[in-house]
């Protein structure tokens, strides 16, 4: 494991994008194996002993590499003195160990992942998302060149919950709609030539965008509130209920909808 300490810049370190890319994979490695572990139990005890085993080895791993960085998990509850620190803190990891509790549950579905994000001055700087049931790790490390956009646009929503401005997205474009999983596996379905754009509303955490947004930005494309605002992170309340990922040609159409809508 990447143990060099950071620098004190304010920019991420190669070796923390590093770090990010390694911890993400080997999280990744370790949600397989309690996949196949515990195949045919039920659903809810998969979830919980993915999550909890996940976020056991990233909190752990990251506390041995990077001590003076404070953590931000989903599985990790605040206490007031432990948001405090992460407040003071220039730099703050933020975590989500299994993104996709629902689609890594119900094997062999692949729209899950784990994401691991390093904020400087709450700007999501580095990061990594893995699709581990892929067998692919997206970093801020070596970001990926965007594919050639499709012929007809298509928009990513939610499995079971497509929120209305995302309808009205695709509607404006003429695009189709992707039904997936998790936040990070839509995100990278961009990347992944899959898709054109995911609008995202009705409630989200820091956790479940930081890192996505990290890679997404590093490879050139758009992020945003739906409002066109910045995303901010390491803020006194994880509620970040809004995000627009997209190809950049398509964000002034996107954002216009949502506006007018």
């Amino acid at each position: 494991m990447a143990t060099s300490p950071p620098s004190p810049s304010q920019e991420p370190t190669a070796a923390d994008h590093r770090l990010a890319a390694e911890l993400a994979t080997r999280a990744g490695e370790l949600l397989l194996e309690v996949r196949a572990e515990m195949s045919g139990r039920p659903a809810a005890e998969l979830k919980a002993a993915g999550d909890r085993r996940s976020n056991e080895f990233l909190v752990a791993s990251l506390r041995d590499a990077r001590p003076q960085d404070p953590i931000l998990s989903e599985e990790e509850g605040e206490r007031p003195e432990a948001v405090a620190a992460r407040l003071a803190s220039t730099r703050v990891w933020i975590i989500d160990p299994l993104d996709g509790t629902r689609e890594f549950s119900e094997p062999p579905r692949d729209d899950w992942a784990v994401h691991v994000a390093l904020c400087i001055d709450g700007e999501p700087l580095c990061g990594a998302v893995a699709l581990p049931a892929m067998g692919i790790t997206f970093s801020t490390a070596s970001p990926p060149p965007l594919p050639a956009p499709d012929a007809a646009p298509r928009v990513l929503v939610s499995r079971t919950r497509p929120p209305a401005e995302a309808l009205a997205v695709a509607e404006a474009l003429g695009a189709e709609l992707v039904p997936m999983g998790s936040a990070g596996a839509k995100a990278m379905a961009i990347l992944r030539g899959e898709a054109d754009c995911y609008p995202h509303s009705g409630g989200q955490y820091e956790w479940d965008s930081c890192a996505p947004v990290a890679v997404a930005r590093a490879a050139g494309l758009w992020c945003s509130r739906l409002d066109g605002s910045p995303l901010l992170y390491n803020r006194p309340d994880p509620y970040l209920p809004d995000l627009l990922i997209c190809r950049t040609e398509m964000a002034t159409a996107a954002l216009d909808v949502v506006r007018q809508g």
